[in-house]
């Protein structure tokens, strides 16, 4: 397998990605971005702690999918995410979920 079919080849799976994020956005109602991944999920609880003066983030999702072209299986009952970095979490509002979207 050559550059450009390494290439070709990641270019179709971020395109499939993309495509199940807009069949799959309309059944959850948050966004959660992390430093690592970007995920949907229908609950999600963040806490902020502190070890050795260092804050991280505790994230718990449920009925949960996951951004990533490498991960098989997307779809999650559950998950936690240990972040050092910033969490964004932003509750969908149904109306917007894909007008800006392309096709």
């Amino acid at each position: 397998m050559g550059a450009d079919d390494l290439e070709n080849y990641e270019t179709e799976m971020e395109l499939k990605l993309y495509r199940e994020y807009k069949d799959v956005v309309n059944l959850f109602s948050y966004v959660v971005e992390t430093e690592r991944r970007f995920y949907l999920a229908n609950q999600v609880d963040v806490q902020a702690k502190v070890s050795d003066g260092e804050v991280y983030f505790d994230v718990q999702l449920q009925d949960a999918w996951v951004w990533d072209v490498y991960r098989p299986q997307r779809f999650v009952k559950s998950a936690r995410v240990i972040t050092f970095k910033d969490v964004n979490v932003e509750e969908l509002t149904k109306s917007d979920l894909l007008k800006d979207l392309p096709d």
